[in-house]
């Protein structure tokens, strides 16, 4: 079933629920104010992700009332996503403690998992790898690792926006050219929702996303590449390929501050992206690279796996190895 008309719907939606978050955020003064830890200099409305959530919300509730989304895979992507969303919007409107903040994370990676059937056994290096309930465990914690790694790296104008925009596209072309029409939706929407933001979140910012919004996109592109694995081992390493760039810098960043022994819970900028920024002295350079690097190399090594058949496991240690040596060369998790 042909959903652009939904696509154009949702880009609008989100649009015009971002200016109107605007324009409220500048009313009630919810502006993020630039510290020693920030990358930006000026005052800027925050909460704009809130317009994503709303607008996806809707494109599922859609797809699901004219039959093209199965009802669990509504469940555990709308329940995990609202779950986060709430959590970090009640966030950035005050504060929620680190404990009941994880507690929730834990809470939403498993509701997500258990709709999806839990983690199936996964094919790589040439055998297929099945450890029961560790790998539901295991997968978990890579559910709230994604979503809080998301969080880590909405750090600069735009960077989040491209890199869902890019990963979801990547991935529809992915499901397209292997025949899964019917998965092609859910990314396409979800990449329909961020680029009414990223009209407002393009360097120049004129609204952040807020932790509602990050979350939120880090739990949904978890779901979605667990649910990918579901009909295919090759799609869920396409999914961790695409994935790459936020995956090892926000990786590389905490192995490196854990070594050192930094208190990992306080803020810094010592991601490779805000290194780069800052080098740069524009947040466009960087943001433009990372759409850059995954459509013209993590893209065509995930279809090397979903089209010529390359194992998965092995394709990604290829993509990521680049990525180690790029985040290290800009001093990922070195001091500022």
């Amino acid at each position: 079933m042909n959903h652009w008309w939904l696509a154009i719907a949702v880009t609008g939606m989100s649009f015009a629920l971002t200016y109107w978050l605007r324009r409220y955020a500048l009313h009630k003064s919810l502006l993020d104010i630039p510290n020693g830890r920030s990358s930006h200099t000026v005052p800027t409305p925050r909460g704009g992700g809130v317009a994503i959530v709303a607008s996806y919300l809707v494109a599922l509730a859609v797809l699901l009332g004219q039959g093209a989304l199965g009802f669990q895979v509504f469940l555990g992507l709308s329940g995990a996503g609202l779950l986060i969303a709430a959590l970090g919007f009640l966030d950035d409107h005050g504060h929620v403690a680190a404990r009941w903040r994880l507690l929730g994370h834990f809470l939403a990676a498993s509701w997500g998992l258990f709709w999806l059937g839990g983690l199936p056994p996964i094919q790589m290096f040439g055998g297929v790898l099945d450890i029961g309930w560790l790998g539901n465990a295991l997968a978990v914690v890579y559910l709230v690792w994604l979503l809080n790694l998301y969080n880590f790296m909405d750090g600069i104008d735009g960077i989040a926006s491209v890199e869902a925009v890019c990963v979801c596209l990547s991935a529809a072309l992915i499901y397209a050219l292997n025949g899964f029409a019917d998965l092609v939706w859910l990314p396409v929407l979800l990449a329909a929702a961020v680029l009414g933001f990223l009209s407002w979140n393009f360097p120049p910012a004129k609204i952040f996303m807020g932790d509602a919004g990050s979350g939120f996109l880090g739990i949904i592109l978890g779901v979605l590449s667990l649910q990918a694995a579901w009909i295919s081992s090759q799609l869920l390493w396409a999914w961790l390929i695409l994935l790459g760039v936020f995956i090892v810098d926000a990786t590389v960043t905490l192995i490196r501050r854990l070594v050192r022994g930094d208190k990992i819970y306080e803020a810094h900028r010592s991601h490779a992206y805000q290194f780069a920024s800052r080098r740069y002295g524009k947040h466009l350079p960087v943001t433009s690279a990372v759409g850059v690097i995954n459509l013209f190399w993590l893209l065509p090594v995930a279809l090397c796996v979903t089209q010529l058949g390359v194992d998965g496991a092995l394709a990604l240690i290829v993509a990521y190895i680049p990525l180690v040596i790029l985040a290290i060369s800009f001093k990922a998790g070195e001091l500022e």
